[in-house]
């Protein structure tokens, strides 16, 4: 088939790579002007790295390996540790964060150099019920037997199917950066989640001496933007225990970048005859649960599944909806209730055991739990 996808991010690239290795014809639109080459790290838990196998992509020699999330109180107690490298063991693929710039290199490694059309916005989708079609703002359209929206939070291919207001803010917003500071977490194989009144930070280690960094604060859309985010930042958490302090002190202004939390209930069905979602334009989350691209590797990867039994090509599209939709929206209703930003008491925080990690990833996961099947 001749397959139309909107959006060259990680989703758009993950449907590209899996639909051409089946033997599709797949073009790629994007409305950026060219390659995108910014934004901080991500987290790609043992569920995103098994599809990324599974598409012939490999993490080796970029970021860095996780082996424990641990949780502390502002005050630099353990509140919970959840052993990743247990999942590892488990389903034999690794948890590692990975810059976003990275993770997109690899994705588009041995693609076509002209599978990307740039600067080309989505304004309207038809179909007729044998074809579809994209139109574009620069007056020119695309026509082919699919379409898939990978065009992320501002999803115009939502917009078409959905109409406009299905996304809305959630409780959080996110400052963050990707920085070369030198600590001892950036030299680690752990991510830190630390909680307190004034909000959250999460610190990664990402690969090549960088360390992904982050705070949470709460937020609603009219809040004003500080004047000077960072030494907001270092005002409200700088008297948190090591290291958020050298953290802080060290991080360069022109790294941090700032997004509000997002929200849309998962729905049952949400493609329409010839058209589909995948990642951000199905189920925007926040990212409290570190699952955003996974559960977007996940859609491609099911989607690619579905496509390849053949048949009516509608009927796949709604049997990858039907299959995804207990998955991420599991994850989706978790991540809404912002788990990243619970102040588990330390005593509490003990009684959840080490491993649980590992099971939660199958219910997350069609691909982990295929493998277990």
């Amino acid at each position: 088939m001749e397959i139309l996808v909107m959006g060259a991010g990680v989703g758009g690239l993950a449907v590209a790579r899996g639909l051409l290795a089946a033997g599709h014809r797949v073009r790629v639109f994007e409305r950026a002007p060219g390659w995108r080459t910014g934004g901080a790290a991500v987290m790609i838990f043992s569920n995103g790295t098994a599809v990324l196998d599974d598409l012939g992509v490999s993490l080796d020699g970029v970021g860095a390996r996780i082996d424990r999330i641990d949780a502390l109180t502002s005050g630099g107690r353990l509140r919970t540790s959840q052993n990743i490298a247990h999942a590892a063991e488990r389903y034999g693929f690794l948890t590692k964060v990975v810059s976003r710039r990275r993770l997109l290199e690899r994705l588009a490694d041995g693609l076509p150099g002209d599978l990307v059309e740039y600067g080309r916005e989505c304004r309207g989708v038809e179909q007729d019920g044998r074809r579809v079609t994209a139109t574009f703002g620069d007056g020119t359209a695309a026509t082919g037997d699919l379409l898939v929206g990978a065009d992320g939070h501002h999803s115009a291919v939502r917009a078409r199917l959905w109409g406009e207001g299905s996304v809305a803010p959630a409780t959080f917003g996110t400052w963050q950066g990707l920085s070369p500071i030198d600590v001892e977490v950036t030299r680690s194989h752990t991510n830190l989640m630390i909680t307190g009144r004034e909000g959250a930070c999460g610190l990664m280690p990402a690969g090549e001496g960088l360390l992904q960094w982050w705070f949470d604060v709460r937020w609603t859309p009219s809040d004003p933007r500080p004047a000077d985010p960072l030494a907001d930042m270092r005002r409200r958490f700088g008297h948190w225990a090591s290291p958020v302090p050298e953290v802080l002190a060290a991080a360069p202004e022109g790294d941090l970048a700032f997004f509000g939390h997002h929200w849309n209930k998962v729905r049952r069905v949400w493609g329409e005859g010839r058209v589909t979602l995948v990642g951000d334009a199905a189920h925007i989350m926040p990212p409290t649960l570190g699952q955003g691209a996974n559960q977007t590797l996940e859609d491609a990867w099911v989607l690619g599944r579905e496509l390849a039994k053949g048949g009516d090509p509608v009927e796949r599209l709604r049997a990858y909806e039907r299959a995804r939709y207990p998955h991420v929206s599991l994850v989706s209703r978790m991540a809404r209730r912002n788990p990243a930003n619970w102040r588990i008491p330390p005593m509490i925080g003990r009684l959840f055991p080490e491993t649980s990690q590992t099971a939660m990833l199958a219910r997350f996961s069609n691909r982990l739990t295929a493998l277990a099947a």
